[in-house]
This record gives C-alpha cells, sequence and structure tokens, in this order.
C-alpha cells in the first residue's frame, strides 16, 4: 500500500515567495488500485506526483510504500528518484526519435546498474510490448507511431522495469477525443490484468470516473473530498466538488425543517423538497441545493405531484441536440435549469413543458461553505 502522510511542498515564485503547491496531503492507495488526483491546473496535483516521485522535495511529510519509507521530514529520509522502483510516464511520453519501439522499451534496462543479460532483457521488453499490444511494430521507427502508438510505448518503457508503482501525469491529454477515449479503455485494462498500484494525475473529470478506483479532488494545494466515482458524483461535499465534477444546477433555498443527521426538507422557486444534506443544518439557514441535469425530469404533460418531489411547468429557453441526447434550458420564473432528455422530446422553444425534480437526486450544500 502507498501511504502519504501530511505532505507539503513549496517551490520559489517569481518574486522569491514561497508558493505552497501541496499542503497537508493525506491518502493511502491498497495494492493494485487506481488513485486519481483531480483538480484544476494550479491546484498542485502535478506537485504532489513528483514529489512522491522523488523529483520535488517536500518541506515536510511522509511517503511509504508496503511499508518502505522513501521519504520522511522527521526522520530525514529521502530516497533518489532512481532508487524508489517507480515508474512514470509525463504528459510528453519522451520518446527517443532516433531509437525503434523495442530500443524505447529497453533502454531502462539497458542502462540499469544491475543489468539483465540480453536474453531477459528481450523477454522482458517483449512480454511488455505485448501486454501494450506493441509486439507486432517492435522494429518499426518511434516515429512512425501513431499518437495513441506512442502513449502505449511510453507506458511500456514504465513497465519494463517492473515497477512496485506506477505514476502517470495527464498521460492522455496530448490525443484527440476520440483516441482518449479509446486510450482509456486500454490504460484500465493494462492497469487491471497487471495488478498496477497506480496514481493518475488529471485535470479531465471524465477519465478520473471512468478510469479509477478513487479519487482525490484538489484545490489550492489540498484535497477537499476522497471517494469512489460514484461517491464523488452523487454525494459531493462542496458547491466546488458538485461544479467541477460533471455539470450541475444550483438552486438557493432555504432549510424549513430538519428531518435527521442527512435529511432536510427545503424551500426553493421550484417548490419543497425533502432533500439530502451532508452537514447538519437548521431551520432558516440558507443552502443551495444541487442537483445533476439527467436528474431533471421532463413531460410535455402533467406528471402526478406527491410524496418528496417537486413538479413546476416552465417554458423551454433553448436547447440543443447533442446526438444521443437533448439538453435544455427550462426556464421557472428568475430560475433556469439545464435538463437532459431523450431526443424523442421535441417540444419547441418557447413552448410550456413540466418539470420534476426527484428529491433523492438532490443534494443541499451550507450556503456560507458552498462558495465556488
Amino acid at each position: 500500500m502507498l501511504i502519504v502522510k501530511s505532505l507539503c511542498t513549496e517551490y520559489p515564485g517569481d518574486r522569491g515567495e514561497a508558493v505552497r503547491a501541496a499542503r497537508d496531503v493525506s491518502f493511502a492507495v491498497p495494492d493494485g488500485k487506481l488513485f486519481t488526483l483531480l483538480g484544476p491546473s494550479g491546484c498542485g496535483k502535478t506537485t504532489t506526483l513528483r514529489s512522491i516521485a522523488g523529483l520535488e522535495v517536500p518541506k515536510s511529510g511522509e511517503i511509504s510504500l508496503h511499508g518502505k519509507v522513501v521519504f520522511s521530514s522527521a526522520a530525514g529520509v529521502s530516497v533518489a528518484p532512481n532508487r524508489r522502483n517507480f515508474g512514470m510516464v509525463f504528459q510528453s511520453y519522451a520518446i527517443w526519435p532516433h531509437m525503434t519501439v523495442y530500443q524505447n522499451a529497453a533502454f531502462p534496462l539497458q542502462v540499469r546498474r544491475d543489468r539483465p543479460d540480453r536474453k531477459k532483457i528481450a523477454d522482458r521488453v517483449m512480454r511488455v510490448l505485448s501486454a501494450v499490444a506493441l509486439d507486432d511494430v517492435a522494429e518499426r521507427a518511434a516515429t512512425k507511431l501513431s499518437g495513441g502508438q506512442q502513449q502505449r510505448l511510453a507506458l511500456a518503457r514504465a513497465l519494463v522495469m517492473e515497477p512496485q508503482l506506477l505514476l502517470l501525469d495527464e498521460p492522455l491529454s496530448n490525443l484527440d477525443a476520440k483516441l482518449r477515449e479509446r486510450m482509456r479503455f486500454e490504460l484500465k485494462r493494462i492497469q487491471r490484468e497487471l495488478a498496477l498500484t497506480t496514481v493518475y494525475v488529471t485535470h479531465d473529470q471524465n477519465e478520473a470516473l471512468a478510469l479509477s478506483h478513487e479519487i482525490a479532488v484538489m484545490r489550492e494545494g489540498r484535497i477537499v473530498q476522497i471517494g469512489s466515482p460514484r461517491e464523488i458524483y452523487e454525494r459531493p461535499c462542496s458547491r466546488f466538488v458538485a461544479d467541477f465534477i460533471g455539470t450541475t444546477n444550483f438552486i438557493d433555498a432555504r432549510v424549513i425543517e430538519e428531518n435527521g443527521d442527512d435529511r432536510c426538507r427545503v424551500a426553493t422557486p421550484v417548490g419543497a423538497l425533502d432533500v439530502r444534506c451532508l452537514d447538519r443544518m437548521h431551520r432558516n439557514e440558507a443552502a443551495i441545493v444541487s442537483v445533476r441535469p439527467e436528474d431533471v425530469e421532463l413531460s410535455e404533460q402533467a406528471p402526478e405531484a406527491g410524496g418528496a418531489d417537486a413538479v413546476r411547468a416552465g417554458v423551454v429557453d433553448a436547447k440543443a441536440f447533442l446526438g444521443e441526447h437533448l439538453d435544455f434550458q427550462v426556464r421557472i420564473g428568475d430560475l433556469v435549469l439545464l435538463a437532459r432528455a431523450h431526443p424523442s422530446l421535441r417540444t419547441p422553444v418557447g413552448e410550456k413543458i413540466f418539470v420534476r425534480l426527484r428529491a433523492e437526486k438532490c443534494i443541499a450544500l451550507r450556503a456560507a461553505s458552498a462558495g465556488p
């Protein structure tokens, strides 16, 4: 298991001031799992990854793998990057253009101090190239590879060292949209088949949701929430997380009554709702309700009202056809809701439409701590 405890990393800014890139970062990654550091640019995710790799020296904290400490400020331990046995794939791939595919993959083994013999190198390289589906182009010049093949070669070069830990820094960001989607499946397959303990850095929410066993959302150098992809998406702990992971509606609300530790009834422009609340909230407290577009149900006929759900009539303000679904903007008074519906719903812009908000899909966040 990889354990990162209270990691703080700083670097000098343009004017010589200390920039705190990682602040008290702590998490654990079980063996064989893929853990993603997700957040906007400048949030500290790459600095955290580089600190684990040994390419940055943290100011304080501790990093250990399988019980072996590779960095500890308290104990004065800082194992050199080349002695940590961690594999890393960078955003740029760093493929050597003057070498073949085989030579690129073999190079890390050929320059190590305990260099294996030629047969062992060949066996290991071909085994890894087979795992990433490049064994049939082993003698091809690296410059003749497609973007997806170069990404897989960079991965093979990291895997050939048989690392205890794989570190991936936005490895798909240079690929076009279709290839990036295909490579997500390839990465997921390779990671699962080889049971590689992996830390993955990305700013792409779809990548994080598709690949991860667990996600840490970062903001301004700190981890603000850790959970499974479903937990992060369905139970965001703050407005920032809800807004950063996918698309959501935010509705101003006020607490009418408390219904236990994790439920409360709120008044909204759409009507009263019995919703989940992750923080204990009190009567008359200002709140913000988050609800995903796919959980805003639309219909041309008035649905049955009742239960904990809210039903209101609105007007189609705008809509966009996106192939497998339609995005609707529906105006209810001063409130505009984004809803996602099947393309068979053809209500024209300017026409009346009915909205149902499913209470069990809504989350109330404390307004005072729900800032963007």
